[in-house]
């Protein structure tokens, strides 16, 4: 906020009756601190896996927490989780989401699980204001589904950062998404941590679930095409990844419906210029998952 805006800000102060200064104290804080200018913030793509990773503990769980560990604490979490479509762009704008338990067939144990951070009315006013593409609605009916607090529940066990949702508009072709993402780039410098959360590799119709506990399991084209990812990735190649129709056999197989890969194209499309990319969590499972996972920060 530069100095003209802030003292802008200020000067309705003056005119506020003692009694109710300390409450428009505390509101001015509340505008201020937490969306201020900061150091920026890494992007992160969680490839989450099954719902059982919220309760487990295995290699990916910890990989998680690896990846978190050295991420100054942000102001407030933007999500974009696979498991939320809509027609149109929504951003949830609710004080308290609820955690949603959006599968089936698991133990009571996960279904017993709250994740209750906080939402940020403040922060989906905020993005909602900030993309120009498209117009954001505000939703007060969704909340945090599995893709989002069973990785991020890892990272802040103790639900203290505020957390928003940002659906996937299954109308849209890939490009829309990968531009999209681009209008939030400010959000990265303001103390918000943008997290995707799908799986690159994602059929769950062809998963070999007798392999589930073989390390590294993946058939032929899964493991190819998750080599092509990862060095488009790597490489900087994101329109080659934007336009995976054209990829071949392989990225037909392992992206047979769009949403789980569609997150990876909002955390590219969030990489600044001289940012470095590193991968993990890079391992293949049940033989048509991968879950590869994506961190981008600064060099």
């Amino acid at each position: 906020m530069k100095r003209k805006q802030f003292l802008q800000t200020l000067a309705p102060l003056a005119a506020v009756p003692l009694a109710g200064y300390a409450m428009r104290v505390n509101e001015l804080s509340n505008m201020v601190a937490p969306f201020g200018s900061t150091e920026k913030m890494p992007v992160l793509f969680m490839g989450h896996g099954s719902p059982m990773n919220a309760i487990e503990e295995n290699e990916f769980v910890k990989g998680f927490r690896e990846a978190g560990k050295g991420i100054t604490k942000p102001n407030a979490i933007l999500c974009i989780s696979a498991h939320w479509e809509t027609r149109g762009t929504m951003v949830t704008a609710m004080e308290k989401p609820p955690t949603i338990h959006d599968f089936g067939g698991f133990p009571k144990e996960l279904f017993e699980v709250q994740y209750p951070a906080p939402g940020s009315p403040e922060l989906a006013k905020q993005t909602q204001e900030l993309v120009k593409k498209t117009t954001v609605a505000l939703d007060d009916k969704w909340g945090l589904d599995h893709g989002a607090w069973s990785v991020i529940k890892h990272l802040y066990p103790d639900a203290d950062v505020p957390v928003i949702q940002m659906s996937l508009d299954y109308t849209q072709p890939a490009s829309y998404h990968y531009e999209l993402a681009k209008e939030l780039a400010s959000l990265r410098e303001k103390g918000i941590l943008i997290i995707g959360s799908g799986n690159m590799v994602h059929n769950l119709g062809l998963a070999a679930w007798d392999k589930l506990n073989v390390d590294n399991y993946g058939y032929d084209w899964a493991l190819e095409a998750r080599a092509k990812m990862n060095q488009f990735i790597t490489g900087g190649d994101h329109q080659a990844l934007i336009n995976y129709q054209s990829q071949g056999q392989s990225f037909r197989l392992a992206i047979p419906s769009p949403e789980h890969y569609l997150p990876l194209l909002y955390i590219l499309g969030l990489k600044g210029e001289k940012e470095k990319v590193s991968l993990f969590n890079d391992k293949a499972v049940g033989g048509s998952l991968t879950m590869t996972s994506v961190k981008i920060e600064q060099e």
